[in-house]
């Protein structure tokens, strides 16, 4: 199902986004994820991941957000993004975490070429816990989540706040 917002921005329902887990994890620690594409069936692609991270040992998914059909910011020569939150529970630290959906977006054909270019899958950590963290790797909350719409959005839908 789809809702038009406004002019540049579209709700998407489907299946496994929104979801809601019934289960309580026993893993130590929160944290938000921001998924997005604009390569191939990214719709498809969030189904893969989210069946993917479901059967990951690292993680369980306790929430996802409705999908953000927006436009891209910064270089702006591109097709339009779908973007989605996941708020998972994990046993890994912010850069254990980190290296983990790094290698998770390899796994899904990401190539980094320059800064906003087209992508296949970017996996961001958005939060983790109530931490504030800033080295050359990782940055947590992530710069400017509070001045974008694709997390913006997607997390005025979610049931769980951070």
């Amino acid at each position: 199902m789809q809702k038009k917002l406004d002019k540049n921005n579209t709700l998407i329902t489907q299946k496994n986004y929104p979801y809601l887990s019934k289960n309580k994890s026993t893993k130590s620690y929160q944290a938000t994820l921001g998924i997005g594409g604009n390569i191939g069936d990214v719709r498809r692609r969030f189904n893969h991941l989210f069946f993917f991270l479901k059967r990951s040992s690292f993680v369980d998914i306790v929430e996802t957000s409705p999908i953000l059909k927006n436009p891209p910011f910064g270089y702006l020569e591109q097709d339009y993004f779908y973007n989605s939150l996941i708020i998972v529970k994990t046993c890994l630290r912010p850069k254990a975490l980190l290296r983990y959906i790094l290698r998770v977006e390899k796994r899904f054909g990401r190539k980094r070429s320059f800064a906003d270019a087209p992508r296949t899958l970017d996996i961001d950590m958005i939060f983790y816990e109530q931490e504030v963290i800033e080295s050359e790797v990782l940055t947590v909350p992530h710069p400017h989540w509070n001045k974008r719409e694709s997390v913006l959005i997607p997390l005025s839908h979610m049931q769980i706040k951070m």
